[in-house]
């Protein structure tokens, strides 16, 4: 499914379910954003996005801790999954996403590559409780080429989750 159906289908889900999103980007700069805000409507249901490259604007913007950035790094499932709680909590939307990862051409190491980057979902259960869900995933390509994976790899599984609830 390519970038323009995926957006498509996450507002109609979304739309459907009354819900809105909040997104926190860290080495994706808001493509995120800007694919979901490609679309006339969604400030229906698109509620807010969070541009936290640095450590600083982590822990300022969404409250992740910076201890926990200290023990497992800016691109970590945990902070990931702090991220995209804090993105759906501060924004006040139903639905959290988050991605930190490095997109490169420097800043990897042998532990995290280039193109290692984290991704966190937060998502409403049918209990009205909040469950964040985190993965990692290594892309290969330029910078750019790991960007746009990153964009299109976030917005398929939140189409996922929005399609299993």
């Amino acid at each position: 499914m390519n970038l323009a159906d995926l957006t498509q289908e996450i507002a109609k889900r979304l739309i459907s379910k009354g819900w809105t999103i909040a997104l926190a980007e860290s080495c994706t700069g808001g493509l995120v954003c800007a694919a979901l805000t490609e679309l006339p409507g969604s400030s229906d249901w698109f509620e807010r996005g969070y541009i936290t490259y640095s450590n600083q604007a982590k822990s300022e913007c969404l409250g992740v801790s910076v201890e926990l950035i200290e023990s497992f790094g800016a691109v970590s499932e945990p902070v990931a999954k702090a991220m995209a709680t804090g993105a759906q909590c501060n924004a006040g939307a139903n639905v959290g996403a988050s991605i930190t990862g490095i997109a490169g051409p420097t800043g990897g190491s042998p532990d995290k590559p280039v193109g290692t980057v984290c991704f966190g979902w937060t998502i409403p259960t049918a209990a009205g409780e909040f469950v964040t869900l985190t993965k990692t995933k290594l892309f290969s390509g330029d910078r750019q080429a790991v960007r746009q994976q990153a964009t299109e790899y976030v917005l398929a599984e939140l189409l996922t989750l929005l399609s299993a609830h």
